[in-house]
């Protein structure tokens, strides 16, 4: 029996917490410019922070280069996730949060979920709404790697449809990792400047801006305004805001394409165009019945139902109308999107538009094999040939995201919560979408008031929906850890 070696997961995590300690004196620099006491949370959740994170790398260092094997990078995955949301909440204690809820908001903004317990945020100091901020942006940035180069190496959930994709990969986890994350990070950062010129250009303050950029490319919808983007009047804001939350749900991958020449990489992925083409069916449906139904002028429906189905659909979860109250049909429409997600190798959650792909192509497979069961029936997604692990794969993780979905709703109502209210907080915590259904954690509400056992157990989901909920699943099996 050989157990798992976790030096080298601990030397990696070790390094991250050094990341994230220098990231913490970004907002600190911010208040303490603004004349604000809270710097020195900051700051000393800094020092905290680099004094464990240098205890790891010293602890497991060695002079000599180290490789992840498969079941390191499953561990790998889970830690690095859970190490950085445990000291990212260290700030958020000097607001006088309790551990709970301190954790809560930031595994929620590391996950890019964007669920909050925080209110008067139009009133809290700008080092704390920058960070929210930060600690989205920056989980966009490791759920894009780990979406592109770990994930198909780990087979989670028929994602080794998209090895080939990430560079070369073999034995190793990631053995172009310097390469690939220079080109998403270049991507990703010249996005998010983009989108702040754009938010300033429409009317935001630059530090409005530059926080809604940072939580618009990484799908992660914290604001600066309780009332997110209803506090923003100019309809091109909000335009600006569907555009870019887009931008942030398509796959990198294709991305990198695009720049270094190939021109239609971008239209010429099946997952782009399947994506575009519902939410422009959804919205302009959802518009036309927002017209007649609410009597709302055309062009104003048009701009509602795109902006937040696309939030919604993305996961980024922000709101520029109380879509709750748009009647039964709207709501049970939202629930659906809820589910739904981006383009795999991007910042979104959710089941992910490819899994719809396959299960669609593997129902029509049957359905012609039940036409002619001795006939030959290839499936292939866009130019390739799916092998028969990948529906498989597919099939078993849209199955097991359900059935999580639904342990969590019962555990939340056996805690008292309203049914509506436990299936919709389920379900945009494990899909990592943010605000969900209901007068109490709807558009217009806030996670604060629930029990802090359901805010643990929300967490949970969080976590399991972010690293696709195998990738969390396999290591309480026993025989993980041994041959």
């Amino acid at each position: 029996m050989n157990l798992v070696d976790l030096r080298p997961v601990f030397r990696v995590v070790g390094l991250l917490l050094c990341g994230l300690a220098l990231a913490m004196l970004v907002p600190a620099a911010v208040d303490y410019a603004a004349r604000n006491r809270d710097w020195q949370a900051f700051v000393e959740a800094a020092a905290s922070t680099g004094f464990v994170g240098l205890l790891f790398v010293i602890g497991t260092g060695s002079s000599k280069a180290f490789a992840l094997g498969l079941r390191q990078a499953f561990v790998l995955t889970v830690c690095s996730w859970l190490f950085m949301t445990a000291f990212a909440a260290l700030p958020l204690l000097g607001l006088g949060l309790d551990y709970t809820d301190a954790f809560f908001e930031a595994i929620s903004g590391v996950t890019t979920t964007g669920s909050t317990v925080l209110v008067g945020l139009d009133a809290l100091p700008p080092g704390i709404l920058l960070w929210r901020a930060l600690l989205q942006w920056v989980g966009g940035i490791g759920i894009i790697v780990m979406a592109i180069v770990v994930l198909p190496f780990l087979r989670v959930g028929g994602m080794q449809l998209f090895r080939t994709e990430s560079s070369e990969q073999s034995e190793k986890v990631v053995p172009s990792a310097f390469q690939m994350a220079a080109w998403i990070t270049a991507i990703y950062a010249a996005l998010t400047i983009a989108c702040a010129l754009i938010y300033g250009l429409s009317g935001m303050s630059v530090f409005d801006a530059v926080c809604h950029a940072l939580t618009t490319l990484s799908t992660g919808g914290y604001s600066t305004h309780d009332s997110s983007f209803v506090y923003f009047r100019n309809p091109l804001t909000h335009w600006a805001g569907t555009f870019f939350m887009l931008a942030g749900a398509l796959p990198f991958v294709a991305y990198i394409r695009f720049v270094r020449g190939r021109t239609k990489a971008l239209w010429q992925d099946t997952q782009i165009r399947t994506l575009i083409a519902f939410l422009a069916g959804s919205s302009v449906v959802m518009a036309l019945w927002l017209a007649v139904a609410a009597d709302m002028p055309l062009g104003d429906a048009l701009r509602l139902s795109a902006f937040n189905i696309t939030s919604v659909v993305t996961t980024t979860g922000f709101a520029n109308a109380d879509y709750g109250q748009w009647g039964p049909l709207a709501a049970s429409a939202f629930l659906v999107f809820t589910f739904v997600g981006g383009c795999t190798g991007s910042t979104s959650g959710g089941i992910k538009i490819f899994r719809f792909q396959v299960v669609w192509l593997t129902i029509r497979s049957s359905l012609l094999r039940l036409a002619s069961p001795h006939r030959v029936v290839v499936m292939r997604y866009g130019s390739r040939i799916l092998s028969s692990d990948i529906p498989a794969s597919v099939l078993a993780f849209v199955a097991v995201f359900m059935a999580t979905v639904a342990v969590f709703t019962i555990v939340l109502t056996g805690m008292g919560l309203d049914l509506m209210t436990a299936l919709s907080a389920s379900a945009t915590a494990i899909a990592n979408v943010g605000p969900g259904l209901g007068p109490i954690i709807g558009p217009a509400g806030n996670f604060a008031v629930l029990p802090d056992a359901a805010k643990w157990i929300l967490a949970a989901a969080m976590l399991l929906g972010r690293l696709e909920i195998f990738t969390v699943l396999v290591l309480l099996d026993p025989q993980f850890w041994r041959y």
